[in-house]
């Protein structure tokens, strides 16, 4: 999971990501070239952050659901604009963006994750994107920091 890249795809990230079997992007992408990026290391499912804009960002929806080896999964940018309850709409998984602050917590069964910024550094902020792996029924994320020296190995 990557978000709020705002057009800056890192080796690091790239790095980091790789052999994974699919990629969220949770919005602010910045350039289509991101997304084309990423498409080399996995297929990506993406949506539309704020700062996205032209006809490429348009084709993006505002929020997308998916389902990986039997979890469901609701992608948005702001999380505040979340408009469902995730438990009761069966999503195991929410990924989220915009704020740039990592976040991975649990709450009524549901795991919430905000893989953090991986684009331009923000403030103080970590450099980060997330991997979440779905075992059983139950997913489970580690965030992975790109701004330390053995970032993405």
């Amino acid at each position: 999971m990557i978000a709020d890249t705002h057009g800056l795809l890192r080796p690091e990230a790239v790095e980091a990501l790789r052999g994974v079997e699919r990629i969220l992007h949770a919005g602010d992408v910045g350039r289509p070239e991101v997304l084309d990026g990423l498409a080399r290391i996995a297929p990506v499912t993406a949506v539309r952050g704020n700062v996205d804009r032209g006809a490429w960002a348009e084709a993006l929806p505002a929020t997308a659901e998916l389902e990986v080896d039997g979890t469901w999964f609701h992608v948005l940018h702001v999380f505040e604009e979340l408009d469902l309850d995730p438990r009761a709409a069966d999503f195991g998984v929410v990924v989220f963006g915009h704020s740039h602050r990592p976040v991975i917590r649990r709450r009524d069964g549901v795991l919430y994750v905000n893989p953090g910024s991986a684009g331009p550094r923000r403030f103080r902020l970590p450099v980060s994107v997330a991997v979440v792996e779905v075992a059983c029924g139950r997913a489970h994320a580690t965030l992975v920091r790109l701004d330390e020296p053995d970032a993405g190995s």
